[in-house]
């Protein structure tokens, strides 16, 4: 296939990018800046130069690929608002390109997505093969930038690696390599409106991550309150108490069974034990 793929240079998507070509297919990735796109060459990809607001690309990218896999999000807490209404009008656009070719679809689902993911959802009973994945909110592995870092960007600063309550609350998680080959199978075999876990582990206690943190550090791992926690996490990590599977029900069990994804790469706590978090 051909594939268009936005966020194409990032974490998820730079991976996302080497798995399809690894499997045969062509993929053209949205770059936003010269560096990207010569990212987006060195790995064997084409560029379209472009932007998430520049809708008439978009369309275009799609309209010209065999399938797309959208990525690319604006993580910053401040605009979180404006970052889904932008995600809204792109599965938009692209689901129009698309309309009536029963060609396949993935999106990211975001927290408070809901738009966006009903979106696609809606787009099997037009014609494109749609499926939304849900990510872990740890995707860990080398170049992670999201909660796993900041969390020791905390205990460095602070001095303590701190978790909430009895620390039992669950985060799943994967490996961002076994991500992308979640993303790859979604594209070429996942059912019109389907929802896709991406959750390697259904969930590693939270107390578990916090000690591992504390000992790589040599730090002191303490409990706190839920008054002590919202000061000491602020926004930095705002999801560190939650028990995202009571939150957020979903069988990454299930997606394995439907795709045939099986996960290979090293659970998070092994992946924190092998030491690439704690480098300067």
């Amino acid at each position: 296939m051909r594939v268009f793929v936005t966020g194409a240079t990032g974490y998820v998507g730079s991976a996302v990018v080497r798995e399809l070509i690894g499997a045969g297919h062509q993929v053209v990735g949205l770059a936003r800046t010269d560096h990207g796109a010569a990212l987006l060459k060195e790995a064997g990809a084409e560029a379209l130069r472009g932007v998430l607001d520049d809708l008439d690309t978009l369309g275009h990218g799609a309209a010209t690929a065999d399938g797309v896999i959208h990525l690319a999000f604006t993580p910053d807490f401040s605009q979180f608002a404006e970052a889904l209404q932008t995600d809204l009008r792109v599965v938009e656009t692209i689901g129009a390109a698309l309309e009536g070719t029963g060609k396949p679809f993935a999106i990211t689902a975001h927290f408070n997505g809901e738009a966006s993911n009903n979106a696609a959802i809606a787009l099997a009973e037009r014609g494109v093969r749609s499926a939304v994945v849900s990510l872990s909110p740890s995707v860990h592995g080398e170049g992670d930038k999201a909660f796993v870092p900041r969390l020791i960007r905390l205990a460095r600063a602070k001095g303590v690696s701190a978790y909430v309550g009895d620390g039992s609350n669950r985060w799943p998680a994967v490996h961002r390599l076994d991500a992308a080959r979640l993303y790859r199978l979604a594209l070429e075999k996942a059912p019109a409106g389907s929802w896709l876990f991406g959750r390697a582990e259904e969930g590693v206690p939270f107390r578990d991550i916090a000690g591992v943190i504390a000992r790589h550090l040599d730090v002191p791992l303490v409990g706190l309150s839920r008054e002590e926690a919202d000061a000491h996490f602020g926004l930095d990590v705002p999801i560190a108490g939650l028990d995202i599977p009571s939150l957020m029900p979903g069988s990454g069990t299930h997606t394995q069974e439907l795709l045939d994804w099986r996960p290979a790469q090293p659970g998070l706590i092994a992946d924190l034990e092998q030491g690439h978090y704690f480098k300067d």
